[in-house]
């Protein structure tokens, strides 16, 4: 009997020495070698981009040249900018960030996603404008408030604030730069595409002052927690105009999965404990309904029963997230569950299914996502565990023997075999090099755990930056959440662009004297807007200066050429033949040709004559297109207008979807102005008042070190006082 218990006790101890092993020993040495062999990787593809692809959206490393995705506004670029700070090459920041504002246009008649121009364009420019002082660059008077990238970032911001006008204030999913929501665009958005704006927009509302954006996405992201199932679970699509559910499917992954990275994420950097309550709760039914041995599933919103028993790359987000609220020892759990995927095939594939321990049928590609490589990082730098180093280094050796290309690195086509695809989206660089890198480098700047900060001198005084915490969006920039309390604060409800805007619009001398009055400011002479917060900056030499803030728009901006696809066989208006046009939207040229003629003509008969307030109704009465060619007269000299007969057969020589845009109501949408549309958000109060709003209980939470950072009263919080 005590040999048979000798000899299991010796079996026993024998597997733990084997396991203990098997794992690797790092060496301060090791790890900075790893760390510059990722270095190395992401140069090779950050010179590929600029050598074959650059100004394309991204690079195809197969073909070695470049393509448009998702603007046509060099996306990889933007997105790889924070990087080159992180990774401290000033140099080359500085050098880019110049071709960007000089380049840089997003006046563009084009149809983007609001989601992926959210985390990617704005979402890089904030955090290339935050980081912007590492890098020895000469900053604007009033930074972090005030600077070009920050303008060029609130730009952008402004051209998807029209997604957010509907009946519910959940977004649509596309947007055109230049006009507004497309004519036709479908109602029905993801999860993750209403629930995913906080962070960026929270962030511009804090540095500019403005509420608009934080309050647009707030506001949105409450009407996803009112539209949860009674059981507490959210679906993967809704209707944003009527609130109903288009796809009932509950999970954390494709869809969903950054709307509750959002919740977390957006209460730390914002501090709003109502967020981290919204998570609390989801957590709860997730738990209840979801989670089986460490895997997460999918199963109907209503009901909570299992529909797909699937596990997807985008779900290896949940691990990290985990670790922000300090659960990391259930995330060492659930990040070796993804781990062995990645060890069965080299990559984890887009889906697995669980029931048969293989990959999916036609979902079998790694786009060299960064997911799993995120909550590796951050778990490593809470838990320190080698084993995580370890499953970095085999991220890292699968990237560099199968994804590597002589002009980049090319997304997997199969991980059963390895094949390659001719694609390296941007989040490459943004994403998955900048966590590689991060997990290797423990003594970077992003990892200051507020032991020490600097004092920067803004308009507002003295201000400490850089203390840690900083906050990654899901395109991993990192937002320094001590900035946003250097600048505005939005909740104080000041609305520097919207009084910039109304300045604007008063051309009359004396409406200036008026406005000027109310504000109790004097009149500025010579100049037909005057900025009501103007900022007081002391320079080096105790001279003190105005800094017109006001001046956000870059003179300098030259626009880049869209790349359409090409049309051939049209005609205009006036009968002639359409060139072979492929950088110019056919829409936009009908409706500048149609707005053209009606609005030249009522200007010039509007300078002979008086126009009263009647009249003006009368002018901007919507006129369909054959009433302008009848009825309207021209000077002939300026335009020969064809005749009603001509023009519709023009009109009917046009493919059918331009007759029926032409046929729609696209000339009588009214156009989004922000200023009414958060008006309405707070005078309807639409959804209630989340019960925990200044319960800040919430926000304390046993978070790792990495993540304590100045506290509401302004004290940095240790562990203890976290107990406390």
């Amino acid at each position: 009997m005590f040999n048979k218990a000798f000899i299991s006790l010796f079996i026993i101890l024998s597997l733990k020495c084997n396991i203990c092993l098997s794992i690797r020993e790092y060496t301060k040495y090791d790890i900075l070698k790893l760390r510059e062999e990722v270095r190395e990787m992401f140069q090779h593809a950050y010179d590929s981009y600029l050598r074959y692809a650059y100004p394309y959206d991204e690079l195809r490393p197969l073909s070695c040249d470049g393509m448009d995705t998702w603007g046509s506004y060099s996306l990889t670029l933007i997105d790889a900018l924070d990087m080159l700070v992180i990774m401290g090459n000033y140099t080359e920041f500085n050098r880019v960030v110049d071709i960007v504002l000089e380049k840089q246009n997003f006046d563009t008649d084009i149809n983007v996603s609001v989601f992926e121009t959210n985390i990617r364009i704005i979402g890089g420019l904030l955090s290339a404008h935050l980081l912007s002082y590492k890098s020895g660059m000469k900053l604007e008077p009033g930074w972090p408030c005030n600077g070009p990238l920050l303008r060029l970032a609130e730009d952008v911001a402004q051209r998807l604030i029209a997604a957010f006008d509907t009946t519910t204030g959940m977004p649509y999913g596309t947007i055109n730069l230049r006009s507004g929501v497309p004519p036709g665009e479908t109602s029905i958005t993801c999860t993750a595409g209403v629930g995913t704006y906080i962070v960026e927009f929270g962030t511009l509302s804090r540095l500019t002052g403005d509420p608009l954006y934080e309050e647009v996405a707030y506001n949105a992201l409450k009407a996803l927690y009112h539209h949860k199932s009674p059981i507490g679970l959210v679906g993967n699509h809704i209707d944003v105009m009527t609130g109903r559910w288009t796809a009932q499917d509950a999970g954390i992954g494709g869809g969903v999965d950054s709307y509750f990275e959002y919740l977390v994420k957006g209460a730390i950097l914002l501090e709003r404990p109502e967020l981290m309550s919204m998570f609390n709760e989801a957590r709860q039914v997730i738990d209840k309904y979801l989670k089986k041995d460490d895997w997460y599933v999918w199963a109907t919103m209503l009901k909570g029963h299992v529909t797909l028993p699937v596990f997807q790359s985008l779900e290896s987000y949940w691990p990290g997230l985990l670790s922000l609220i300090g659960e990391s020892s259930t995330a060492m759990r659930i990040i070796h569950n993804y781990h062995s995927v990645w060890k069965q095939y080299g990559f984890t594939p887009e889906v697995y299914n669980l029931g048969t321990g293989e990959a999916s049928p036609s979902r079998e590609s790694y786009p060299l996502r960064p997911e799993l490589i995120e909550s590796i990082m951050y778990l490593y730098r809470d838990t320190r565990d080698p084993i995580l180093l370890q499953m970095g280094e085999d991220i890292l050796r699968s990237i560099q023997h199968s994804a590597r290309t002589p002009c980049g690195f090319a997304t997997i086509k199969d991980v059963r075999d390895h094949r390659k695809e001719d694609r390296m989206e941007s989040f490459f660089l943004s994403e998955t090099t900048k966590y590689l890198y991060l997990l290797f480098d423990p003594d970077n700047f992003i990892h200051n755990p507020g032991v020490h900060g600097t004092v920067i001198n803004t308009p507002n005084g003295e201000c400490i930056v850089d203390m840690g915490g900083y906050i990654f969006n899901t395109e991993a920039h990192p937002i320094d959440p001590t900035m946003l309390y250097c600048c505005h604060e939005s909740r104080q409800g000041i609305n520097v662009s919207e009084v910039h805007r109304i300045y604007k619009m008063l051309d009359d001398e004396d409406n200036i004297h008026f406005m000027s009055m109310i504000d109790g400011i004097e009149p500025v002479k010579n100049t037909t807007s005057y900025y009501k917060e103007a900022v007081y900056y002391d320079d080096p030499m105790n001279s003190a200066k105005i800094i017109d803030l006001s001046k956000r728009d870059n003179n300098n901006a030259q626009e880049v050429p869209i790349k359409t696809e090409t049309r051939t066989g049209y005609v205009n208006l006036d009968g002639t033949e359409r060139e072979n046009l492929k950088n110019e939207s056919l829409g936009d040229k009908l409706k500048e040709s149609i707005s053209s003629q009606y609005n030249n003509s009522n200007e010039n008969e509007s300078e002979n004559e008086t126009v009263t307030e009647e009249s003006e109704i009368t002018v901007n009465e919507e006129v369909e297109v054959d009433d302008i060619i009848i009825s309207q007269k021209y000077e002939t000299e300026k335009l020969e207008p064809p005749s009603s007969t001509k023009a519709k057969d023009a009109v009917k020589m046009l493919p059918q979807v331009i007759q029926d845009f032409l046929n729609s109501d696209w000339k009588k949408k009214p156009k989004c102005e922000p200023q009414h549309m958060i008006e309405r958000i707070r005078k309807e109060k639409r959804y209630p008042k989340h019960p925990h709003t200044r319960k800040y209980n919430f926000l304390l939470t046993p978070a790792p070190t990495f993540m304590q950072r100045l506290a509401i009263a302004g004290e940095i919080l240790n562990k203890k006082q976290l107990d406390l």
